[in-house]
């Protein structure tokens, strides 16, 4: 489960889908300083399952939305981040890393070439603190514009395309990390296909004030149900995917987290632009191998049928403790527990037998490769 946060319920915000979330009985939690609703009726399993065979809705309107303009915006954010922000095409999304001068992991976000600007997702707990960052580093150099006006949606699951294209015809042919700008009843929404669950998907950038109505839309088709951030957790754990704050954080390099596949070859050592980013004399010496790691990100399923929380400690035959577990459950899929944690790097290699503290007890688990569950992204 996504850890809650401890803020009087006076101080909370609420997204645009509030009301429709106490209409459809949602059982709501305070989360990145809003309430949000962490399953409904059905509850957890069910809405999990529900995800992978069909599609689910998902409100995630308390993560940040940010536009970066300027004719010096990519060059600008570039020098933020050790991946490749220039060369990325219209409509074209990546993965991307907010790093400190240490080199450690600020935040995770999603960003999209739009052409006269670039589009940005941030963590929901992460934006103020994002923003404030590029403001510091970036601001004289483009205009950093929050867009709290807009809502977020996440339609997920091999059926989201089907869905979709019913409200919006076209939106099928955008492929996995690409966006594209469609209408709905004349309002204007983006939409890229990606997501946080390891299925198909879709998210959806629209006004707050539209947002109700266009959830209703979309729950009235027969594949779409409703999903909370329970689900969310536990599809994104099966997917292998990082939550900022368990997995990573900014004590937390990318080859520490296992992230270096999202760092591209024109920012390393010997590309075209190497360097140049916060942190970067770190980083690459880490991804060169010329300063070792001194833990890893790694898989974990156990042998039994134990669940297996963060922060368990992990120890090794002898009883020495080798690491923690920074995410787990009890894969809804897989009916197996797993769980990301950190070892050290001898502990990290596939097949390597440790054990998870839960209640004094030792819960054999093995190191596994991830995505736990195969992802199904469309790719065309």
């Amino acid at each position: 489960m996504m850890p809650a946060m401890s803020v009087p319920s006076s101080d909370l915000l609420t997204t645009p889908l509030h009301a429709l979330h106490l209409e459809l009985g949602a059982r709501m939690v305070p989360f990145a300083g809003y309430h949000m609703p962490v399953q409904y009726p059905d509850g957890l399993m069910v809405e999990h399952k529900h995800v992978r065979a069909a599609a689910g809705l998902f409100d995630v309107s308390h993560m940040g939305q940010v536009r970066l303009a300027g004719a010096d915006a990519a060059v600008a954010l570039e020098s933020l981040m050790p991946v490749d922000v220039i060369g990325l095409g219209l409509d074209k999304q990546r993965y991307g890393l907010l790093l400190n001068d240490e080199g450690g992991i600020i935040d995770d976000l999603m960003f999209v070439n739009r052409g006269d600007h670039l589009f940005l997702i941030v963590n929901g707990a992460c934006k103020a603190g994002d923003i404030a960052h590029m403001r510091a580093r970036i601001g004289a150099r483009c205009q950093i514009t929050p867009m709290p006006e807009q809502a977020l949606l996440a339609l997920q699951g091999p059926q989201a395309a089907a869905a979709l294209q019913r409200l919006m015809p076209g939106v099928g042919k955008l492929v996995f990390m690409t966006g594209g700008a469609f209408g709905w009843r004349s309002v204007d929404l983006y939409v890229t296909r990606s997501g946080y669950t390891g299925e198909d998907g879709f998210e959806i950038s629209l006004p707050g004030p539209h947002a109700e109505a266009f959830a209703r839309a979309l729950l009235a088709q027969p594949e779409v149900k409703p999903i909370g951030l329970g689900a969310r957790n536990s599809l994104r754990l099966e997917a292998g995917l990082c939550l900022y704050g368990n997995d990573i954080d900014a004590a937390t390099t990318p080859a520490e987290a296992g992230l270096s596949w999202a760092i591209q070859k024109v920012r390393r050592t010997g590309g075209a632009r190497a360097g140049g980013f916060p942190g970067a004399a770190r980083v690459l010496a880490q991804l060169d191998g010329a300063q070792p790691v001194a833990r890893k990100r790694v898989g974990l399923i156990a042998k039994e049928r134990v669940p297996v929380r963060e922060p368990a400690a992990l120890e090794n035959m002898d009883g020495q403790t080798i690491g923690h577990v920074s995410s787990g459950l009890l894969a809804p899929t897989l009916d197996q527990p797993i769980a990301l944690a950190y070892v050290g790097p001898d502990y990290a290699v596939t097949g390597t037998e440790v054990f998870a503290i839960v209640r004094g007890k030792p819960v054999p688990m093995v190191a596994s490769a991830t995505p736990f569950v195969a992802t199904r992204y469309y790719r065309g």
